[in-house]
């Protein structure tokens, strides 16, 4: 791999990080009373987004919808097959609560992510249906079609979902 090729994976992770930390931090300025400071936050989470999907594209990241699909669910089968058994075990062994709890939700979205890709790979080209998603907005647990009536991974009701069209 090349210098640049590095530098753009490099680059592409750090303005994807910054870009979802912002938009924490603007959850945060709304939260506190500070609704110009949250825009600003929100408005700077999207320059990142720009910046990550430049050097996206300019690293050849993105191909076809059955390429998409492959490869995220090659994605999700790594987190829930490898890196996250790992942070658990770890999480557990240093008694820090809060990222077992974080890295347990992620580990069984994920699990349900690869197959929703799979479901969708399988579809590919046959899709009849259109119908919404529904996020988790404590584990990201995603349903087809309408939200549980509560989550299956931690419990949240689900009138809380987040409705993904």
């Amino acid at each position: 791999m090349s210098k640049s090729e590095q530098y753009l994976k490099e680059a592409f992770a750090g303005e994807s990080q910054a870009n979802r930390t912002y938009l924490a931090f603007a959850q945060a300025a709304d939260k506190e009373g500070h609704p110009q400071v949250a825009r600003l936050f929100r408005a700077a989470a999207e320059a990142e987004t720009v910046h990550a999907h430049n050097h996206l594209r300019a690293m050849k990241g993105v191909k076809g919808t059955k390429e998409n699909l492959q490869a995220a669910i090659s994605g999700e089968t790594h987190e829930f097959t490898h890196m996250y058994p790992d942070m658990i075990e770890a999480a557990k062994a240093e008694g820090h609560k809060e990222a077992l709890q974080s890295f347990t939700y992620a580990n069984a979205v994920e699990k349900v992510h690869a197959k929703l890709y799979g479901d969708a790979l399988e579809g590919l080209g046959k899709e009849t249906e259109d119908y919404p998603y529904h996020v988790c907005p404590v584990c990201g647990f995603t349903a087809e079609v309408d939200a549980p009536s509560t989550c299956p991974i931690c419990g949240t009701p689900g009138r809380m979902f987040k409705k993904i069209d």
